[in-house]
Order: structure tokens, then sequence, then C-alpha cells
């Protein structure tokens, strides 16, 4: 059975980060969860068609989503990760 370390479930992925200028042009100004950040990016992203079809872990970056990854054109599912977290406060 698991032990309890008296932290709440959630932590880090529940609790609200406020998006810079640039990321809010997709998810909006306002605090949310990273998992909303996360799935608001993945909402545009389907909406714009920009997985590769080729590769569907790699996104192919439109204006928007190039400030947000550092002007590159294209990065991985796993790498855009760490471009959001530039971008979380």
């Amino acid at each position: 059975m698991a032990q309890a370390t008296g932290r709440k479930a959630g932590g880090g992925l529940a609790r609200p980060v406020t998006p810079s200028a640039d990321l809010a042009e997709i998810c909006g100004k306002d605090p949310l969860p990273r998992s909303q950040v996360v799935s608001k990016v993945w909402d545009h992203i389907r909406k714009n068609n920009l997985q590769n079809p080729q590769n569907k872990r790699e996104i192919v970056a439109d204006d928007k989503l190039k400030k947000v990854f550092g002007g590159k054109d294209r990065v991985s599912m796993f790498e855009m990760n760490k471009h959001l977290s530039n971008h979380l406060k």
C-alpha cells in the first residue's frame, strides 16, 4: 500500500500558472492549470492541422506557435513541453 506523503493530489499539474503574452494568444491570459494549457495548445494544433502527416509526433509551427517555440519551424511533442515551460509563470 502506498504511504501518504502529506501532499495534495494533483500538485504541480493542477496548480494554476499564468501564460506569457505569446502563449496567451493560444490559450488566453487567465491563469490555468498546466494540464489545461497543454490541452488548449493541442486544440490549436488539431484545429489548424499542424501535425506533420508523415510523423505525427512532429508539430509544424504556425506564426503563433513559432513565438512559443523560440522561432523554430518544427518541434517534437516532447520538445513542445519544454518550450511551454518557458512561457508559464
